[in-house]
């Protein structure tokens, strides 16, 4: 006798059954991922936009206390917009002078002194401010081939910039007098009698082509503007610090700086306005403008 089983027919997903599945699970997948997709990427632009916004308010705030230090009249900008310099100052004081009584020390000497007497020495009056062999010290300075800190190398008869050599208490030695080879009509004592201390200049150079915003420091003074961050004295300037990068133009030519500067009138003052753009190229931060104005004091 034969015993016959009942055969069970195999069941699974047919390939119609499986391309339906796979082409709704595509349908809900990029439903999702279009919800999904705004929120996150706005996320993440919104971060960017912040990181710029940091960026610009730190680069913005090193120039603005750079300028708000500046020696009177030091202040100069490119046509382009693209550097800015001035004689950066870490401090003053008062200077011995021929008004002050007899007796009391060395005065600064802007005219002939006694056979005997150093005329590379001073002495100051109250509390020695900060000063070291190798800063400079800057009296009435007021530019424009008048008392000008710029121009001792090519106007001597309008020099007002001496090194200092040496500092015993309130007894300073300058490597040499220039205020006593200013011309006649070039001779401006401080009415206060008050001089400054200059340290080294400051060169911030904005280049939308790179990109960037650099602060160069500790080169020489030179009479004219540096223009050239490829070429001496900034390409050699011993500190520089990159401040600052994905700099755009501020201009419809790509060629206009982050800087421009305006000489008040009938005040001894000047308006700097800094504008930095950011941004990256075929981004969707967008592009963000910082500008900020600082006056900047010419009193001498």
């Amino acid at each position: 006798m034969m015993i016959s089983f009942p055969l069970h027919r195999a069941r699974g997903f047919t390939l119609v059954e499986m391309i339906i599945v796979i082409v709704i699970t595509g349908i809900i997948g990029t439903m999702v991922a279009m919800f999904i997709r705004l929120p996150v990427q706005g996320y993440i632009d919104a971060n960017a936009r912040a990181d710029l916004a940091d960026l610009a308010d730190t680069a913005t705030r090193r120039i603005v206390r750079d300028v708000r230090l500046a020696l009177p009249n030091s202040v100069r900008v490119s046509a382009d917009g693209k550097y800015l310099e001035l004689l950066l100052t870490k401090s003053g004081g008062r200077y011995l002078s021929e008004d002050d009584p007899p007796g009391l020390g060395a005065v600064l000497a802007f005219n002939a002194v006694d056979a005997g007497v150093n005329a590379n020495q001073f002495t100051i009056v109250g509390n020695p401010p900060a000063l070291a062999p190798g800063d400079f010290i800057a009296v009435y300075n007021m530019g424009d081939n008048l008392p000008d800190a710029y121009g001792c190398a090519v106007n001597a008869d309008a020099c007002n910039l001496a090194k200092v050599a040496a500092v015993s208490g309130a007894l300073v030695t300058m490597e040499n007098n220039p205020f006593l080879a200013q011309a006649p009509l070039k001779k401006f004592p401080s009415p206060s009698h008050r001089f400054q201390v200059v340290t080294t200049p400051v060169s911030y150079v904005c280049d939308p082509l790179a990109g960037t915003l650099t602060r160069y420091s500790g080169y020489t003074i030179q009479a004219t503007q540096p223009l050239d961050a490829a070429a001496a004295p900034l390409l050699a300037a011993p500190v520089r610090a990159l401040l600052a990068q994905k700099i755009l133009p501020n201009a419809i030519d790509g060629t206009k700086g982050c800087f421009t500067y305006e000489a008040l009138k009938n005040v001894p003052r000047g308006l700097l306005s800094i504008v930095l753009s950011l941004g990256a190229q075929n981004s969707n931060t967008g592009t963000l403008r910082l500008v900020q104005q600082v006056q900047v004091s010419n009193t001498p």
